[in-house]
C-alpha cells in the first residue's frame, strides 16, 4: 500500500516512538507494526521502512550530529516525542539521495505540532535548520 509521505513520516515516526519504550531493534519494530489492531491505519510502506532502517542503521552519527547543534544543552533533555522527530528527520536529512531538507524540516514540525509540547515545534525547526545548513555547507 503506497502512502502519501506525509502519513509514511508520521507511521514511521509512532513506530520509532513506540519502541523507545523498550530495547527493540529494526526488526521487532517493522514486526511490531504489524501486530497493531488498526494496522491499516499505522501501516509501514516502503518508503517509511527506509526511514526506519535509517533511523537504526545510523543512529550513532544522526545522535551526534543533533548533539552538536545543541550548544550547552544535553539530548537527554529534549522529550522523547522531540528526540523521536529530531532523529527521523535526521536520519532523512543525512541518508536521503533526495535534498529535500525543507519538506523534511516542515514535516517534522507539522508532527511535533501534533504530538509534542506547544512551543516544541520552534525548537525542532531550529535545530533542524543548523543540521541542513552543516548537512549542505551553508555557512551564516
Amino acid at each position: 500500500m503506497a502512502l502519501s509521505r506525509h502519513k509514511s513520516r508520521e507511521n514511521a515516526f509512532i513506530a520509532i516512538f513506540e519502541a523507545g519504550f523498550s530495547s527493540m531493534d529494526l526488526e521487532d519494530v517493522l514486526a511490531a507494526t504489524q501486530e497493531i489492531p488498526d494496522y491499516e491505519d499505522y501501516s509501514l510502506d516502503d518508503f517509511a521502512m527506509n526511514l526506519i532502517r535509517n533511523y537504526y542503521d545510523h543512529a550513532d552519527e544522526v545522535n551526534n550530529m543533533i548533539q552538536s547543534k545543541l550548544k550547552n544543552w544535553s539530548a537527554k533533555r529534549i522529550p522523547r516525542v522531540s528526540y523521536a522527530i529530531l532523529r527521523l528527520s535526521t536520519a532523512e536529512m543525512m541518508y536521503s539521495s533526495e535534498d529535500m531538507d525543507s519538506i523534511i524540516i516542515n514535516e517534522a514540525v507539522e508532527l511535533a505540532k501534533t504530538y509534542a509540547g506547544e512551543t516544541d515545534y520552534q525548537f525542532i525547526n531550529g535545530v533542524l535548520g543548523a543540521i541542513s545548513d552543516e548537512i549542505r555547507g551553508k555557512q551564516k
